[in-house]
């Protein structure tokens, strides 16, 4: 069990008992657990397998390589249009994860031997997807710009680089990008609010102010 893990808990205001079993379960397995981007992270060798969270109608259980694993039971979903790798299952309720609990197990042995395997995903290149030129020569102005992009979770870069590619027009993009430059530089995601979390999650109270610089 991970001390920040247990802090994140307490601070949870929805999805709190569904949350903990999800972690009980979890923590029978031999992955490790840590915190990471801010949500509880389990990882195998360094590698992240798995993560938890909670948004405004349900909780997740998310397997960072689920496009790769059977789903005999019809469980995993993708959690949004441009997701490619992650998949999800979703609860809203004690019981479900109760009823589910040994399938669970089974689906958390199966993404560990995936991982330890080293089977890699084949990401599925799209046009929102590649970084744009004017991306590139920030970075090669500045080291310490280019870190903190590539630090970023892939959900959150893909957030900006499907926001930085859509104008048509070179200075709309590069404006773009400067005015989310420091905040790629605080390590915030483009729907982060000030507090770290994102504006869908239910431990934000909303009462926050969005933040571009």
């Amino acid at each position: 069990m991970n001390h920040q893990v247990d802090q994140f808990l307490l601070k949870t205001k929805r999805w709190r008992p569904e949350l903990d079993l999800l972690r009980s379960i979890l923590l029978e397995s031999e992955l490790v657990e840590e915190l990471k981007w801010k949500q509880p992270c389990y990882t195998l060798n360094g590698k992240n397998v798995i993560l938890l969270g909670g948004f405004n109608e349900f909780c997740v259980i998310s397997f960072l390589k689920g496009v790769l694993m059977k789903d005999p039971v019809h469980l995993l979903t993708a959690q949004g249009e441009n997701t490619n790798t992650w998949r999800v299952i979703k609860f809203t309720d004690v019981s479900e994860i109760i009823k589910l609990e040994s399938t669970l197990k089974e689906y958390i042995a199966a993404a560990i031997q995936i991982e330890k395997e080293g089977v890699k995903v084949a990401v599925k290149e799209t046009e929102a997807d590649p970084l744009p030129r004017e991306l590139l020569e920030l970075f090669a102005e500045s080291h310490d710009f280019q870190k903190a992009f590539t630090s970023l979770s892939p959900g959150r870069q893909r957030g900006y680089l499907l926001y930085f590619n859509a104008p048509k027009q070179s200075k709309t993009r590069t404006s773009r990008i400067e005015q989310y430059r420091k905040r790629i530089l605080n390590g915030k995601g483009f729907h982060d609010c000030v507090c770290g979390q994102s504006k869908k999650m239910p431990s934000c109270d909303g009462s926050h102010k969005y933040i571009t610089k």
